[in-house]
């Protein structure tokens, strides 16, 4: 069966919100406008005035702030995924080798960690809508992260991060978290610049325009660097899963944490990358199996979430 249009998607998505009655109010799931963005020069240290934060999904989160280290409460899946991003990111640094990349932060003088083969305090991050910190503090944990920049937008979230990581005196140093966007961010100017890892975890099924977002956070990588994704394809499937019985019945999310409509499947990701310098794509289906956790599935990216990751030329 072929995947839904967006305008069929939204209808079907309003139609659970009125098949099972809710009991939590939900932030209206209604678009923000966005304004179009103006040309910046090549030198510049700023991305334009384009926003891609929708300030109904900042208020959605304001609401779940107070529960993102519960590991029973409603990050409760973001928990038991995060192992398997890490999986991933480790396949992707495993082909970044010191001989094959020149770009590479990798250096013939370091430490290299016998469980994983990448020097230790060698990869730098960019945790793009971290959220609570559940992926940062566990990167910057790693022996072979040197540094990891975690941004949010919402105040109350970051709040809720670094008061977690305070806790732990051992990420003083290689952890930092910024309230702000990713178009605030300083444009780099120079190819030693950028990060090893940009991550984009559960966020552009939140963004309203995923395609100008990815454009604008394709500088933040260094070359030969790579930008590491999760998502959700739009099926019917997915929305029977996670809309209708995660969220309307089973309420393992928290209802109007997903905007059908808004999902994407791996072909139209693709399309927003193709021809835009990124290369190495690796696609990684996972399936939520209650009592297990996620587990990775053959196939299945094209009918529910996904990993993706693509490595920049």
């Amino acid at each position: 069966m072929p995947a839904p249009t967006r305008a069929v998607a939204a209808a079907a998505s309003g139609f659970s919100r009125r098949l099972v009655p809710a009991t939590v109010t939900a932030a209206p799931s209604t678009a923000a406008t966005t304004t179009t963005p103006s040309p910046t020069s090549p030198t510049s240290r700023c991305h334009s005035t384009f926003s891609s934060v929708n300030p109904n999904e900042v208020s959605h989160f304001t609401a779940l702030a107070a529960e993102w280290w519960e590991p029973h409460g409603s990050s409760r899946l973001l928990h038991l995924m995060n192992p398997l991003r890490h999986d991933l990111i480790r396949a992707c640094l495993a082909e970044s080798s010191p001989a094959s990349s020149s770009s590479s932060s990798f250096s013939s003088t370091t430490t290299t960690s016998t469980s994983t083969g990448i020097p230790d305090a060698s990869i730098t991050y960019l945790d793009i809508g971290c959220g609570g910190g559940i992926f940062a503090e566990s990167a910057a944990r790693l022996p072979s992260t040197k540094h990891v920049t975690a941004i949010d937008p919402t105040p109350s979230v970051l709040a809720v991060a670094k008061a977690h990581a305070r806790k732990d005196p051992s990420l003083a140093g290689k952890l930092t978290y910024k309230l702000t966007s990713v178009e605030q961010l300083p444009v780099p100017t120079a190819d030693g610049e950028g990060y090893d890892v940009v991550t984009l975890f559960e966020v552009l099924e939140h963004v309203d325009d995923p395609a100008a977002f990815l454009d604008r956070v394709r500088p933040l990588v260094k070359p030969g660097g790579w930008l590491v994704m999760s998502t959700i394809a739009r099926t019917w499937m997915s929305w029977l899963t996670t809309n209708l019985i995660a969220e309307d019945i089973l309420r393992i999310v928290p209802p109007g944490t997903h905007d059908w409509n808004k999902y994407i499947n791996e072909d139209e990701l693709r399309g927003y990358l193709a021809g835009k310098g990124w290369d190495s794509a690796k696609v990684v289906g996972v399936v939520y199996v209650p009592g297990l956790g996620w587990r990775e599935v053959k196939g299945s990216e094209k009918v529910g979430n996904y990993f993706f990751a693509v490595r920049k030329v």
